[in-house]
Order: structure tokens, then sequence, then C-alpha cells
């Protein structure tokens, strides 16, 4: 017959094995700073210094718009702000937990105004176009103030 001792001595190393492996995980689990490093803050002055120049070209996207240029207004979409939305992703992971939710909306929200321009361009819609200016603009905005003020010193310094 089955030797009762040696099963439930194998069912105890295995529960063990088990507590052991799970509480590893629970330790193993690294909590993310509340404060940024340096390098991190070095890592947004850089992606920041990108973002500023894209952000202080938008007016020529402004004036584009204003005279309807409908195809220097798409050029200038696909053109200088081409690689906008993938810079403001990389600085919404840069962020702190808290703060990266609401960076990764405005960063998707600044696109599909972008994306809405470029249709009301294509369309040859100036009211359109202006309102979704405008509002990639102010979302643009809202989505900079997230980037702590520690990276845009270092920035103009």
């Amino acid at each position: 017959m089955v030797n009762y001792r040696s099963v439930l001595a194998m069912i105890l190393a295995l529960v063990t094995a088990l507590m052991l492996n799970v509480h590893g995980v629970e330790a193993a689990k690294v909590k993310k700073p509340l404060t940024y490093t340096s390098d991190q803050l070095e890592q947004l002055g850089e992606y920041t210094a990108d973002l500023q120049q894209m952000r202080d070209r938008l007016p020529e996207l402004g004036s584009l718009i204003n005279q309807k240029d409908w195809t220097f207004t798409r050029n200038f979409i696909h053109g200088p702000l081409g690689e906008l939305r993938v810079k403001m992703l990389n600085v919404a992971r840069t962020l702190l937990p808290d703060a990266q939710p609401s960076a990764k909306k405005l960063a998707k929200e600044v696109f599909d105004d972008l994306v809405a321009i470029d249709l009301a361009a294509q369309n040859q819609n100036f009211q359109a176009a202006i309102k979704k200016y405008a509002e990639a603009l102010k979302d643009f905005d809202e989505f900079l103030s997230l980037i702590p003020e520690a990276a845009r010193t270092n920035l103009a310094a």
C-alpha cells in the first residue's frame, strides 16, 4: 500500500515551495520612485527641448490655416509635426506613474486634433481647421505643463 507519510511530506514540500515562490514575487516587485532621478530629468529635458521646438512652430500652422493654404497645412502636419506623437509618448512614459495616464490622454488628444486639422484641410473647411487648431494649442500647452519644472529649467540653462 501507499505510504501516507511520504505522500503527506510531498504535499507539504509543494505547498512550502509554492508559498516561498509567491512571497518571492511580491518582494521582487520594484516600486516606482515618487521623485525624478537626475537621469530622468536629463532625459525629460532632452525630450522637452524637441517638443518645445515643435510647439514654437505651431503658429506657422495657424498662419497656414488662416491663409487657407491647404496643401502646405497638410504638408506641415506630416512634415515638421510628423514625429510629435512619438515624442509626446516618450515624455509620457518618462513621467512619474501618477502623471502618465493624463499625459498619454493629452498626447492622444493633440494627435487627434492634428488628424482633424488634416481632414479639414483636405476638405478645405476653414471653421473646423481653426477650431481644432485652437484645441491642439490648448492640449499641447496642458501636456507641457505636466513636465516637471526642473526638466524645463535644465532646458533653459
